[in-house]
């Protein structure tokens, strides 16, 4: 059933299935999705839990934040979205960059337990190439406004955004821009020993945008962690081997 909750004054669309009585799950997409991009996961488990999928600021039919947000402002919100539905001891499943929420949102709260798949949270490592755009864009949003006017400059910087930026990057609005540029870089490690809950990480061994060896750090850095990956399989494993993501995440939630 889809729901809409307000929190601190934005809409915040949810779906709700599930068992009633079931073990409570907030499931929470990656970034430039919505919560129908994990209907799979949520159909593989709801006959034994009861499903949260949220719809993060920004995404789907929620609002966007006010200001661009970090991660701790994404956290705090589904922290407020837990205590305002009362959803108690809850299982966090979070993919891409709901793995950076879910990631903070354990290390300190009392969680059931954690999946995390494909899960952003360390800060990736980056090629020269990107380091020139970078240090190219700083140069030019300080030339361009002083030598073309502020309009004129400001809408080339626009252009140049555009063009250099990754496709999530384009295809966000302004604000949501803004947010990516500030959440894409923070690193989540020295977050990750804090977390008590026992979490599996699932991942595709094909993955590029968080690439298997961030699962291995995260295995490593948090103490009740246990890591399965999938051959041939890319950022959305869950949908690239769902038979045996269905086996695991089953087995997980027993």
């Amino acid at each position: 059933m889809e729901k809409e909750i307000t929190i601190d004054g934005l809409r915040i669309r949810y779906e709700e299935c599930g068992l009633p009585d079931g073990q409570p799950i907030v499931m929470m997409h990656g970034w430039g999705c919505d919560h129908t991009t994990l209907a799979s996961v949520r159909d593989c488990i709801k006959d034994r839990v009861h499903v949260y999928n949220v719809d993060l600021p920004g995404h789907g039919e929620s609002d966007e934040p006010p200001t661009p947000w970090g991660i701790e402002e994404f956290t705090q919100l589904i922290e407020k979205f837990i205590k305002k539905l009362d959803i108690k001891n809850p299982v966090l499943l979070g993919h891409s960059f709901g793995g950076r929420i879910s990631i903070l949102l354990a290390s300190r709260n009392p969680i059931g337990k954690v999946l995390l798949v494909d899960a952003a949270g360390i800060k990736p490592r980056r090629p020269l190439k990107y380091y020139v755009k970078v240090y190219s864009y700083k140069t030019l949003k300080h030339l361009l406004p002083t030598l073309l006017g502020k309009n004129v400059g400001n809408r080339l910087l626009d252009k140049y955004r555009g063009k250099a930026g990754s496709a999530d990057y384009r295809n966000s609005s302004p604000m949501m821009r803004a947010v990516m540029s500030r959440c894409v870089n923070e690193d989540l490690k020295h977050v990750m020993p804090r977390i008590k809950a026992s979490t599996l990480l699932i991942w595709g061994e094909n993955d590029t945008a968080t690439p298997l060896s961030d699962a291995k750090t995260m295995e490593r850095l948090i103490p009740d962690a246990g890591l399965v990956a999938f051959p041939g399989c890319g950022h959305y494993s869950f949908l690239d081997n769902p038979g045996g993501f269905r086996a695991v995440v089953r087995e997980f939630l027993k």
